[in-house]
Parts: C-alpha cells; sequence; structure tokens
C-alpha cells in the first residue's frame, strides 16, 4: 500500500484519499442538485425535474456519508476500488438520468412522477437504460457496503 503526501506534509493512504474523494464527489452532486432546483420551472416535467433535484441532493450527503465512515469498511482491496466506483457512478447516474427524464419528459421508467407525459422512443430508451445501470450499480455498490461492515476480519 503506497502512501502520498498531502498539502500538509502528511501522508495519506489510499483509503483515506478514497474517502476524500467520496466526500468530494458527494459535496460537488450536493451542490449540483441545489442548482438543478433552480432548473425545474424550465424542465418539460416540473414534478420529475422536482426528483431530480432532491436525488442529488440526497445522492450528495449519502457520498459525504460514505466517505466519512470509509476506514471503518473491512472488504477485500481489491473490492474497495470497486465499491467506491459502482456507488460513484450509480450516485450520478440516477441523478443525471432523472433529471434527463425530466427534460425530455420521460415516463416510461417512472410512471407515477412521469404522469401525462411521454418522451420520443430513443429518448425513453436512454433514460430506460440509463436509469436501470444506475439501479444495478447501487444495488451492487450498497451490498458490498452492507457486507463490509457486517464482515469480520481475522486478527494478524
Amino acid at each position: 500500500m503506497s502512501t502520498q503526501s498531502n498539502s500538509a506534509g502528511t501522508q495519506s493512504s489510499p483509503v483515506d484519499r478514497t474517502a476524500r474523494l467520496l466526500m468530494a464527489l458527494g459535496a460537488t452532486l450536493f451542490f449540483l442538485g441545489l442548482l438543478a432546483g433552480l432548473a425545474v420551472p424550465a424542465m418539460t416535467n416540473p414534478r420529475m425535474g422536482v426528483a431530480g433535484h432532491l436525488e442529488a441532493v440526497m445522492n450528495g450527503m449519502f457520498l459525504i456519508s460514505v466517505g466519512a465512515v470509509w476506514s471503518r469498511l473491512s472488504l477485500p482491496p481489491r473490492l474497495m476500488p470497486w465499491t467506491s466506483g459502482l456507488l460513484s457512478y450509480g450516485t450520478y447516474a440516477n441523478c443525471f438520468f432523472v433529471s434527463l427524464a425530466a427534460i425530455f419528459g420521460a415516463s416510461k421508467t417512472m410512471p407515477i412522477a412521469g404522469a401525462g407525459y411521454a418522451a420520443l422512443p430513443w429518448q425513453e430508451s436512454l433514460v430506460t437504460v440509463g436509469l436501470t445501470t444506475a439501479a444495478l450499480a447501487m444495488l451492487a455498490g450498497s451490498g458490498l457496503l452492507v457486507w463490509g461492515f457486517f464482515r469480520r476480519t481475522t486478527p494478524g
């Protein structure tokens, strides 16, 4: 495990760098969610726009929380990057594709928030594929996260 010096001249581990990155990505997503809230009235489906805004704000807080407890996770080293990558992709993709659905007026994947709206077939397909990949990434990443918190490590 290599270390790297930070701006204070102290060494940081890969775990520390990943935790900081997750928190930075979370703060960025939170900020983007606030900006998305300003754009809601201009969206084809404002109700879906509010959903995208809330997704970004909540997913941003989720990534900040994961980063804050990252050092307490007990996963095999090869799964740590997979976990952070899946969670990062899943949170950002979820917010992006819900917002895209609001802009397009897509409704097939989310019929309640999209009630009364319809987008072009290629737009519906893009949103469906995007939200499906986001859901799979979040399920896998969250499963690894839960496993990593319950997993017992052997001493030594």
